[in-house]
């Protein structure tokens, strides 16, 4: 009977102890199914982090001559090149990366060198002052005056810009004021009014507009992106003189192929527009005067201007026998 009984609890507990295992390995069963569906999204940011971490221990244990050795190459800063500029030979130094972004210096600079131990290139029939511009373009994008949008008048202005008159106005006898001066190019008494908008070139020993000696530096460099900021700054300069005007054209047609169709088109656009003041100006008649002159003798360069004056005047009437055959709107 004592047996009887001690068996039967024996055999309640055991089923008790069973019930009770089934039910802790249910129970652990559910919370790891339910840990790996709530951890199953993985979060991207740690993610990155953990491949990171695997790539610079695969790395780690790369040999020294691999993918190290790359890296540090990427990170090696540009060499410095040296360029003297001028004929009094200015240095400029710039790094080789940069000026590359100019084709001509890529083919310098990747071919042979000059002095390839020291990396020096010369420009000695440069002016140093549009080679700054040049250079501060490849650094920044743009260079000085730079093209700043004015959001209240939703327009392009140029930085530092001065109001100023229509474009253009009858040259200033400048010769016979040497008081004249002033602004960033005022370094000699014979400086023009529209001087933050000229160049004084060594070499022809004349003020000139600056966009355009630049214009023509980008086309000399091969760089494209330049000669069209150079093209836009230049439309909104005004208030320039006619002396200045025709002397930068012919700058122009000196220093651009015969294919330009941007520059050499803006001039002639110009002129045409503005062409009652070029006819009264005396400049204009000298110069074509002086161009004929040197071929055929004393008077005959009055041809050139005297047909320049009957197309303008022939375009003048052409113009308002249209705006007569028009009807007005009120």
């Amino acid at each position: 009977m004592f047996k009887r009984s001690f068996r039967s609890r024996d055999a309640s507990a055991s089923q008790r102890e069973v019930a009770a295992s089934g039910m802790d390995s249910q129970h652990r069963v559910d919370k790891s199914a339910r840990l790996m569906k709530k951890g199953s999204v993985r979060d991207p940011q740690k993610v990155s982090k953990l491949q990171r971490s695997l790539g610079g221990e695969e790395t780690s244990r790369m040999p020294p001559g691999g993918q190290a050795r790359n890296s540090d190459k990427s990170l090696a800063p540009s060499p410095i090149v040296t360029l003297t500029v001028g004929h009094e030979g200015r240095l400029f130094a710039a790094h080789e990366d940069v000026l590359c972004q100019a084709p001509f210096f890529e083919k310098v600079l990747r071919g042979n060198y000059l002095d390839a131990q020291n990396k020096r290139i010369a420009l000695p029939d440069e002016e140093p002052e549009v080679f700054s511009a040049v250079l501060e373009y490849l650094y920044k994008g743009d260079y000085y005056p730079r093209l700043l949008h004015n959001k209240h008048r939703n327009s392009w202005e140029l930085e530092d810009s001065l109001p100023r008159r229509a474009t253009p106005h009858t040259s200033p006898t400048i010769y016979d004021s040497p008081n004249i001066g002033g602004g960033r190019a005022g370094q000699s008494p014979q400086t023009p009014a529209a001087v933050e908008a000229t160049v004084y070139l060594t070499s022809i020993g004349q003020h000139l507009l600056r966009d355009t000696v630049i214009y023509c530096a980008a086309e000399r460099y091969g760089m494209e992106e330049l000669k069209r900021l150079a093209l836009r700054k230049q439309g909104l300069q005004s208030g320039i003189d006619v002396g200045t005007i025709l002397r930068s054209a012919q700058y122009c047609y000196a220093h651009t192929p015969d294919s330009d169709s941007r520059l050499r088109a803006h001039y002639l656009a110009l002129i045409i527009r503005c062409r009652k003041t070029f006819k009264r100006s005396g400049t204009m008649q000298a110069e074509m005067e002086k161009c004929g002159s040197d071929v055929y003798g004393e008077g005959s360069g009055k041809l050139f201007f005297d047909l320049f004056v009957a197309m303008c005047n022939h375009l003048d009437d052409v113009i308002d026998a249209s705006n007569a055959r028009t009807p007005k709107t009120i």
